[in-house]
């Protein structure tokens, strides 16, 4: 229910909340990070497809195909979720649309850090706003090394220029974005009382929806640019929904702000994507405040009761 902390996930047994009990492991913060691992994945390959409206429109109507079978598989969501779900709906398609634009103008080592890194303090105002989940002393402490890490990972190559801007305000924009779906698919999926028929829903309306915005943009012409990126973007798409599907799931289990907040350690793996795979630099000052995200993740879940 919203504004109550769910339980610990009874693991062989044992209820557990935090990372682990007798060496047992939490099944919510491996899923958050494994979904961290995915969605870094998924937006390198994004990145790494030439035509980017191309391939997210491909990455779209991938999870979207993907979706139809999760309906079916699925209970309908009970009816009071429905207003959160077809909210995030809009917020997410407007999330993909900035972060597509970032990625047309930006390096993917700054934007991914940007779009992801601004969500953590905001996803926790607000959760504590609107749903009374305050955090204490320590799990704050450990949002704010979390972000303070973030934007040392875009920053660490000097204070940006006014040719970065647009890019720039692409990218924040984005991480405003995915604060509100953060929040409307964690208050949405505590109604529904199906995460799978939550997730399968989301996907089915965004796929199309955003689909649909590319071929008004782009036309007929969108067809002759997909051949060569098809592999890639089903992949992403495969990836995009398994991921925010872990990260849902987790949600409906966690504090809103502490799932957040662990999700951004998918910039740490970005990092490595954007050095080893785009050939960016990554440079003394990227690796330390990589190990600032990990300091504060560690602050966060020991903080956690």
């Amino acid at each position: 229910m919203p504004g109550v902390a769910m339980p610990g996930v009874a693991v062989s047994g044992v209820a557990v909340s935090g990372l682990a009990v007798s060496g047992v492991v939490s099944a919510v913060p491996v899923a958050v990070l494994a979904s961290a691992v995915l969605h870094a994945v998924w937006n390198g390959l994004a990145h790494r497809i030439p035509d980017k409206l191309v391939g997210f429109a491909l990455i779209n109507l991938t999870y979207a195909a993907c979706a139809v079978v999760l309906v079916a598989l699925n209970p309908l969501p009970a009816a009071a979720c429905w207003p959160y779900l077809l909210a995030s709906v809009v917020v997410e398609v407007t999330s993909t649309l900035l972060l597509l634009r970032a990625y047309q103008l930006g390096d993917f080592g700054q934007m991914y850090p940007i779009a992801r890194g601004t969500a953590p303090l905001l996803v926790a105002l607000i959760s504590a706003a609107l749903l009374g989940q305050h955090l204490g002393t320590g799990e704050l402490l450990g949002v704010v090394v979390i972000s303070g890490g973030l934007i040392g990972l875009a920053f660490a190559r000097g204070w940006p220029g006014r040719a970065q801007l647009p890019a720039l305000g692409a990218a924040a924009g984005t991480g405003v974005m995915i604060a509100g779906y953060t929040v409307l698919d964690g208050i949405g999926v505590r109604h529904a009382g199906t995460v799978g028929g939550y997730v399968a829903w989301l996907f089915l309306l965004q796929g199309p929806l955003l689909a649909l915005i590319v071929w008004v943009r782009r036309g007929r012409s969108l067809l002759a640019g997909a051949g060569r990126a098809v592999p890639l973007g089903i992949v992403g798409g495969v990836l995009s929904l398994t991921a925010y599907g872990l990260v849902v799931w987790a949600q409906s289990r966690g504090n809103l702000a502490a799932v957040a907040a662990l999700r951004e350690t998918s910039i740490v793996i970005a990092a490595l994507i954007a050095a080893v795979v785009f050939r960016e630099r990554l440079g003394r000052l990227r690796v330390t405040a990589a190990f600032t995200v990990l300091g504060g993740i560690a602050i966060l879940e020991l903080a956690r009761p």
